[in-house]
């Protein structure tokens, strides 16, 4: 018995409602995924007439291949954007397909769209010749699959990114649980910074520890690269350090020391720019190392004159032994200051990618000598702020001043 062209007309509609009213239900119930594909690709082969089938799904770059069904032919895992041009104003798909690959035993494709954007390709062969496609129907049901399958990826996206901005909002507090608390504010000792982190989290460190009332370390640091893995290998550094410190160590076992742990913690692929000083009240002597950091400018104030802090060694990470190590010393030193600082500063840029460099640094120190901490840092940053204007920062910068008396 054979179906009446009217009977098999109303037979296809209630194929494609049906089509239709399962995959709608499978989204409603935000199956998998995987789910999702499977229905589609039964939808098709049983309900629309379809014997073979390829659906490429785009994601960045590339278009994967997300179902492929009675294909006997060598078909490729993916396409490159480069490879499938889109000629719009005549409807045709050109594809560079490499060698050995071939769709030809299909008979069409249907471009996937939303909103101007191809989504996914449809590559189809019915089942006999005798029956048409109803293409209209199924670009539509394959539509609201792909527009279901990047939501979902959307949604997997946005969640990846909360639970990564919770990541590195926990690690932004840790972080600043390893900076001081406060700094000391007094006629003997007074410390002033200004952090200013490339993102939530930063890899620049500073820290100013008084052991006694003779002794006070400070110091500042820099270590490569940003996020969340330069946080957790300078608050590991920043442990060794005060470890070394609460021991007694002297200030060339510590460095020593510091750089055989980060060196064992990374195997030379990360690396921290370091300044360590050490002022003596009751012997009036500085001590200092400075491994590979941007030499603080030491201002003395009976002389009136500055001094960069350069003696020490070679960046830390970098080898398992260091090569050299010279300890700088400074003595009959009463009343002076100490600007230390990171790169981010001298790095800052204008408008005109011009940066900020070191000389003009250095003659705004030479401008503003032994000026008050506060005072300094206030007039300086009104400065860079001019001379950046608005520009973002390329890194993390930090400016601490300290001053003894």
């Amino acid at each position: 018995m054979t179906l009446t062209n009217t009977s098999y007309k109303y037979q296809r509609k209630e194929l494609e409602l049906k089509a239709l009213l399962e995959i709608t239900q499978a989204i409603n119930e935000n199956q998998s995924e995987a789910v999702l594909l499977n229905i589609f690709k039964f939808t098709c082969l049983v309900h629309l007439e379809i014997k073979s089938l390829i659906l490429y799904v785009a994601k960045e770059d590339v278009f994967e291949k997300k179902i492929a069904h009675g294909i006997k032919g060598s078909i490729p895992a993916e396409l490159k954007s480069s490879q499938v041009i889109d000629h719009k104003e005549t409807g045709e798909l050109q594809l560079e397909l490499e060698e050995g690959y071939s769709f030809a035993e299909l008979e069409t494709y249907l471009p996937v769209y939303h909103k101007d954007k191809m989504l996914a390709i449809l590559f189809l062969k019915r089942k006999s010749e005798e029956h048409e496609l109803d293409l209209d129907f199924t670009q539509a049901i394959a539509n609201i699959l792909v527009v279901a399958l990047e939501n979902k990826r959307f949604a997997r996206k946005q969640l990846q990114q909360e639970v990564l901005n919770r990541e590195v909002a926990i690690a932004s507090q840790v972080q600043q649980m390893l900076f001081p608390a406060e700094l000391p504010n007094s006629e003997e000792l007074k410390g002033k910074v200004t952090y200013f982190p490339h993102s939530l989290v930063g890899g620049d460190y500073y820290d100013l520890i008084r052991k006694g009332k003779e002794k006070v370390y400070f110091c500042i640091a820099d270590v490569s690269g940003k996020g969340i893995s330069a946080a957790l290998l300078m608050s590991n550094f920043q442990a060794t350090l005060r470890t070394m410190l609460r021991s007694d160590a002297d200030l060339e076992v510590i460095v020593h020391q510091l750089n055989y742990t980060l060196f064992d913690n990374t195997k030379g692929e990360r690396f921290i720019t370091f300044f360590l000083g050490e002022y003596d009240y009751a012997k009036k002597r500085l001590r200092f190392v400075n491994a590979g950091h941007n030499p603080p400018i030491l201002c003395c104030e009976k002389s009136q004159k500055t001094e960069l802090l350069q003696a020490g060694t070679t960046i830390l990470g970098a080898f398992e032994e260091l090569p050299f190590l010279e300890i700088g010393e400074r003595n009959s030193l009463e009343k002076f200051i100490i600007h230390l600082y990171t790169d981010g500063l001298t790095e800052a840029m204008n408008p005109e990618d011009e940066e900020y460099g070191d000389e003009r640094f250095f003659g705004f120190v030479e401008e503003n000598l032994c000026v008050d901490p506060e005072e300094f840092h206030q007039k300086f940053f009104r400065k860079l702020e001019k001379f950046s204007q608005n520009v973002p920062l390329r890194d993390d910068l930090t400016l601490l001043s300290v001053r003894f008396a």
